[in-house]
């Protein structure tokens, strides 16, 4: 479910009139995670890791409302909840488009995500949903420690956020992840940007 945002009274207005049209609205930025905390916890709670960091990615994401917002021809959406869309790697290599709910609880949501690899897993082709909105742009690197990163565009564009992760790497005996952060300048700001990876640290730390 969206609603529209009051354009006219938004203290961003000039903001999204300044950046929407931009040949590049997307900005991005790579910070280090640690991941110590909730290696241990995935394992203690039985989830892989990668569904353990997903969802504190979404709980993260749907705590700040700039992360929540669409751009809808000339106004702004704003999502009652954001799920995922991630990339599903194959047997072959190859990987497919998943649309994974979100769910606060964190069984339910590891049962629909399990569903939902395996049904990617046993597709062909990259689309294997129809037209999504509402979601974040997921994917994992897991072979490469990035410290930065860029993304493919589409000239029609979308004003989802993309996020990345990276290799998990051992440093000064913690383990540590790459994360890369794209969001679209007319919604999002580096305030917003600084507020979701702080919430995501905090999740993945306790």
């Amino acid at each position: 479910m969206k609603k529209q945002l009051d354009i006219k009274n938004w203290n961003r207005k000039e903001h999204f009139a300044f950046f929407k049209n931009f040949d590049e609205p997307y900005y991005g930025v790579t910070v280090n995670l640690d991941c110590t905390r909730a290696y241990e916890k995935a394992k203690e709670l039985g989830v892989s890791l990668y569904c353990y960091y997903l969802h504190k990615t979404l709980v993260a994401v749907n705590s700040v409302e700039n992360f929540r917002y669409l751009v809808e021809g000339d106004g702004v959406a704003v999502c009652d909840v954001v799920d995922a869309s991630t990339t599903i790697l194959r047997d072959d290599n190859t990987f497919g488009f998943s649309y994974i709910r979100y769910a606060a609880d964190l069984t339910e949501f590891n049962t629909g995500l399990v569903k939902e690899v395996e049904r990617v897993r046993n597709t062909t082709g990259l689309i294997t949903t129809g037209p999504l909105d509402c979601v974040i742009h997921f994917s994992v690197l897991p072979w490469i420690n990035f410290s930065s990163i860029s993304h493919a565009t589409n000239k029609s564009g979308d004003s989802c956020p993309k996020i990345s992760m990276g290799k998990i790497t051992q440093v000064h005996g913690r383990k540590q992840m790459p994360c890369s952060i794209h969001v679209h300048h007319a919604l999002v700001d580096g305030y917003h940007v600084g507020l979701f990876i702080d919430k995501l640290q905090d999740l993945l730390n306790e």
